[in-house]
Order: structure tokens, then sequence, then C-alpha cells
């Protein structure tokens, strides 16, 4: 079964929701979109389709998704490309890439350039069913959080550093410092206890509580993203401490 473009396929609503959440599959092989569309169309998604990166760029110019799942090798635009000109303007919508290549250096970079999972083929949809719940998972419960109408969770400071679990937002100083819903778990970890050194596989267990496992090399891509992000008003808020983990400075 082949799924429409402009006309997305959907079932009964996933995770609770009223309406399903949204999924744009990007890949230049209709065989490969046609698997994936059905088996995520199978488990209540809106899926829809984008034969190759400018096709995606077109849609997302006008449609908001809650996840995509880009193939990394296509013509003219390749997924590495449409993610790094989509995070020009957008850096909160979750990624997933899928990709032939499984060199590391392959994982690291689209780890590094904004994405949350990648998923080398060949691979089962069960797998890929199974990591695009855990992307959403995160997704919907930071949404819950920022709509709920309950008490304004207590606000984490360290210093000119603060971060919202309410609303999901971090800043330094004045500037608002955007961070995907990884990077905000791990943040928020570090923020919890100033000072104290994490281990990588503390880490793994508290900022990735839907993942069985999350390789170090993938972990320290997380990091060095957040990193490159406060670094870019001045300010490095994590420090590696070698051999063991990592830590939120004091202030």
């Amino acid at each position: 079964m082949m799924l429409a473009s402009a006309c997305p396929t959907m079932t009964a609503p996933p995770i609770g929701r009223s309406s399903p959440l949204s999924i744009l599959v990007v890949d230049d092989d209709p065989k490969l979109r046609e698997v994936v569309g059905y088996a995520l169309t199978r488990e209540g998604f809106a899926v829809s389709e984008a034969r190759h990166g400018g096709d995606a760029l077109a849609v997302l110019a006008t449609q908001r998704f809650d996840l995509l799942v880009v193939d990394v090798s296509m013509p003219e635009i390749d997924g590495f490309e449409l993610v790094r000109r989509l995070r020009i303007d957008d850096r909160e919508t979750p990624v997933l890439f899928l990709s032939a290549r499984s060199d590391e250096i392959d994982r690291i970079l689209g780890l590094e350039l904004g994405g949350d999972d990648y998923v080398t083929k060949p691979f089962s949809t069960r797998e890929l069913v199974t990591r695009v719940k855990v992307i959403l998972r995160r997704v919907t419960r930071a949404r819950a959080v920022e709509g709920a109408e309950a008490p304004e969770a207590a606000e984490l400071s360290a210093g000119e550093l603060r971060l919202s679990p309410e609303t999901h937002r971090s800043w330094w100083r004045e500037h608002e410092v955007v961070l995907t819903a990884t990077e905000f778990r791990l943040l928020e970890t570090l923020m919890s206890r100033p000072g104290r050194v994490y281990s990588r596989e503390e880490l793994s267990e508290l900022a990735y509580p839907d993942t069985r496992h999350v390789s170090g090399r993938t972990l320290d891509s997380h990091v060095r993203r957040i990193r490159a992000k406060f670094r870019t008003h001045g300010i490095d808020p994590i420090e590696t401490v070698h051999g063991v983990g990592y830590r939120l400075l004091e202030p």
C-alpha cells in the first residue's frame, strides 16, 4: 500500500492523544517509504511522505510534524543537509535518521546535527516503530507538563543558568537556549545536583529511561551539542571528568 503525500493515512490516535501524532517520512526509495509508512500507520500515526530533501523542505515550510524520519543518502539535498537547514529555524522537531552507513562517524555526525536517533539498514519495522515511540514519548511528556493545569514545577538554577521543567525552556542570563527533548533531559539531570559527577552509565539510566541501551558515544554527542549551544553565549556549563563522566559546574 502506497501512502499519499498530500493526504496522510491515519487510524486510532496513539499515546492517549485526541488526534494522531504526525510523522513525515523522507526517502527517495518508494518501497522503503511504503514499508515504513505502512508500519507507522498501523500504529495509529498520521504519516506523510516526501520523496527527497527538496520535497521535504517545501512541505516543512507550510506544515509542522511531531517527528521526521529521514533517510541520509538522497540525491541533491541529503538527509544531513536537510536537517542542517531545518535546525536553522527549528531546533525542537525530533529527527530519526535512516541510513545504510553503519560507520560510527556517520552516526555521531547525525546526532551532532540535531538528530535524536540513528537506525542503520537493514532494520526491522518492529525496531523502527519502537524507536519512534520512545522519541515521541519524551516529546509528549514534555508537552503534557507544559500544558497541564497543575502547580508549576520548581525552576532549576545554577548561578545565571536557569531551566524550567514546566515550560521545557532553558536560559543563560537573558538568552534562551533551545534544547531538544533529549538534550533538555540530560541538562536537567546534571542541574539537579550541580558539582556532582555523573558517570555515563548513570546519565544513560536517568536521562534515557525509555531506552534499553545508549552507547557512550551517543551520550557524548548529545553533551557536545548542549555545550556548543551554550558556548554561543560565552558559557560552557558542563565539565568532562576524564575516565568518569560529566558534571555541571557550580556557580
